[in-house]
Order: C-alpha cells, then structure tokens, then sequence
C-alpha cells in the first residue's frame, strides 16, 4: 500500500527541511508529539528513535490515543529529503520519504508512506486510522510555524549599514583658525 499527504507551504523549502529534519525537538514543535527519544545514533548520521504522538479521538472531550513506534530516520540533503523506516511498533517495516520541492511560492511537502506488511488489509486500516491523520496534522503544524516565521523575518527591517570607524591622522593636526584681531 502506498499513500501521500501533502501540502503547499508559503515558506523557502531550507527552512521547511531544517525546522523537520531536527526530529529530536518535534514535541517541543508539534503539540501531538509527546515523546521522541533517541535510542542509537548511527555512524552515518542517522538515528533511530522512539517516538509516541497521540490521535486526538475524541476532540471535543479531550480523548486522546497514544500511538508509539520506533524508526530510523536520516535526512537527505541536496534532495531536501527526509527518511523514515519504521523498527518497530503496529508499522513496522514501512518506509516513509519526505520530499521537500520548491515552488514559485514556497515550496510543496509531501510525505510517502509505502506499506505492506503481511496480514492482509493491515496498512490500509492503519493508514486510515493512524498514519494519515498523524502525517496531516504534522504537514500543517509544520506549514504554519514556517509560513509564520517567514512573515516574522520579512517584517522585520534590514539591519542599517555600520559606519565605518573614523580614520585617525598621524599627524597633528593644523591650529584652528585664530580669532582675527580688529
């Protein structure tokens, strides 16, 4: 099974790519993260970690389900790509891909789950009940953070040119001009 969420973002993809990609601050980013704790760092660059986000099930009466799973995860940089292959948890062995691309206005962010594990119709009851919701409301998390820092950083003014010091003379300098007697 294969699946997309995506959405277009008002705000330079570099900035997208690095606010995303630092997955160890995503619950101080993203409130339905709760937890992302690094269980080994790899030589390559890349980590796994455990990582619990809850579903909210019962919006209006505060019901939330937690949901956990473990995953290694390294980012791409010239693709501004981000990779996710789930170790552990119900999605187990699905491979996620990020892609960050730039577009006239920003950029457009899409996130590719492929699935297929063994039990028959497994991905497609997770997907609907996990993955995807999780997966768009990290998009727009991320889509309003960026679009508002961009706002921020265009408001405010250019930082004035510093001047540059006054040259100091060697010499001494000349008298000033004597009152003329009359």
């Amino acid at each position: 099974m294969r699946s997309m969420v995506e959405i277009d973002v008002a705000a330079p993809p570099r900035l997208v790519f690095e606010l995303a990609r630092d997955v160890e601050r995503w619950p101080a980013l993203l409130p339905h993260y709760r937890e992302v704790r690094v269980l080994e760092r790899h030589a390559d660059g890349a980590v796994t970690a455990r990582m619990i986000a809850v579903l909210s099930v019962m919006g209006r009466i505060g019901y939330s389900l937690p949901v956990a799973w473990r995953a290694r995860t390294w980012s791409v940089e010239p693709e501004l790509q981000l990779r996710f292959v789930h170790r552990g948890g119900a999605t187990a062995g699905m491979d996620v891909t990020w892609r960050i691309e730039p577009t006239p206005t920003g950029c457009h962010v899409s996130i590719e789950h492929s699935f297929d594990p063994p039990v028959p119709g497994w991905a497609a009851f997770l997907n609907g009940l996990f993955v995807r919701p999780i997966a768009t409301r990290t998009l727009a998390t991320f889509k309003a953070i960026a679009e508002a820092v961009t706002r921020e950083t265009a408001r405010q003014p250019a930082p004035a040119p510093t001047p540059a010091p006054a040259a100091r003379s060697r010499r001494s300098a000349a008298p000033r001009s004597a009152k003329k007697a009359t």
